[in-house]
């Protein structure tokens, strides 16, 4: 499945009502439609500086680590209903012992989509190849600074080199896996925006598919405490203007938000993002109130009246004061 072509077709749908019902028809209908995002260890080798494991009393927090029997359960539970598997969403989960076992219950509950966010900073050859022949579909590699002393310094405890060796570890993967998708993800603030127009200059000889760029935002107390966008926007339409056309000419997709919404603060949760959301860690699974030991989606879902909760959402969404952090709307390219 190509994940990024539905989303380019579900940016074409305009219209909110017309995207909720499609939702309450695949919830009714009991097709795959949920998007489950997973952080299996909740811990980090590294204290990025933008990221809240550079918190210490956030990290004192991220505690917690699934065991191998815990992901069966989980995945009879709700693999059925999932349209992606995401592993990694803010810890780091090349420290989880049991990456191709989760990978593999995906395949068996036929998930369309699994991808893995890391640092890559621990992988090694043969931990690629071996989640690759698991059935993984895309990798995605942290880096948030173009130059080795940025990057090192962003992502402190960090090593250049061993990103280069894992970019190109997984270029010659793709030459007998096509269909492997890499995605770069960079985390944009004031110091590091300019490095930008250099960034094929550096990584310019990497097989990658995708490009995400993420304007800064706050995590919390964090070391690299400038959440400012102010200095980016008069530099930013060049510089990312320049780096989608050099992405579509060597036909890679760029994510970046326009400047527009840049400008544009959005605050809560969108019912959508209620309705296909689902977060998965140690301590949490889903819902507070959710148990994998004795609920499934299904009985889940007839106990809480998801379908009547997702019916009225159709057309009276309310407005949503649980998330007060910003959602940017990305563009694709």
């Amino acid at each position: 499945m190509n994940i990024y072509f539905l989303l380019k077709l579900y940016q074409r749908i305009k219209i909110p009502v017309v995207k909720r019902l499609g939702i309450f028809i695949l919830h009714i209908t009991g097709k795959r439609y949920l998007g489950i995002f997973t952080d299996p260890d909740l811990s980090c080798n590294l204290r990025c500086k933008m990221c809240y494991f550079s918190d210490p009393e956030k990290r004192n927090t991220m505690k917690g680590v699934f065991k191998k029997e815990d992901l069966s359960k989980i995945a009879g539970a709700l693999f059925h209903r999932a349209l992606k598997l995401q592993i990694g969403c803010g810890a780091e989960p090349s420290l989880f012992p049991y990456n191709k076992e989760l990978i593999l219950l995906g395949k068996k509950y036929k998930i369309p989509y699994i991808s893995m966010t890391t640092n890559a900073n621990l992988f090694s050859d043969d931990d690629w190849q071996e989640l690759t022949n698991a059935g993984i579909d895309e990798f995605t590699l942290s880096l948030h600074g173009v130059t080795k002393e940025t990057y090192e310094y962003f992502m402190s405890g960090a090593s250049y080199e061993k990103l280069q060796k894992a970019l190109k570890a997984l270029t010659v993967l793709k030459e007998t896996r096509p269909k492997l998708k890499i995605r770069l993800n960079y985390t944009i603030n004031k110091d590091n925006l300019k490095e930008l127009q250099n960034f094929f200059d550096a990584f310019g000889e990497y097989k990658f598919d995708i490009l995400q760029l993420r304007p800064i935002q706050p995590l919390g107390d964090t070391e690299y405490k400038d959440f400012s966008w102010d200095e980016i926007f008069n530099l930013y339409d060049p510089i990312i203007e320049n780096l989608k056309r050099q992405c579509r000419a060597g036909g890679i997709t760029c994510i970046a938000p326009s400047k527009a919404d840049l400008l544009r603060e959005v605050r809560g949760n969108s019912p959508i993002v209620k309705m296909t959301y689902c977060y998965i860690n140690p301590r949490y699974v889903w819902r507070s109130n959710f148990n994998p030991e004795i609920d499934t989606y299904e009985s889940y879902a007839k106990k809480k009246q998801l379908s009547k909760t997702f019916f009225k959402n159709i057309f009276h969404p309310g407005k949503s004061v649980e998330d007060e952090t910003r959602h940017l709307n990305y563009e694709l390219n």
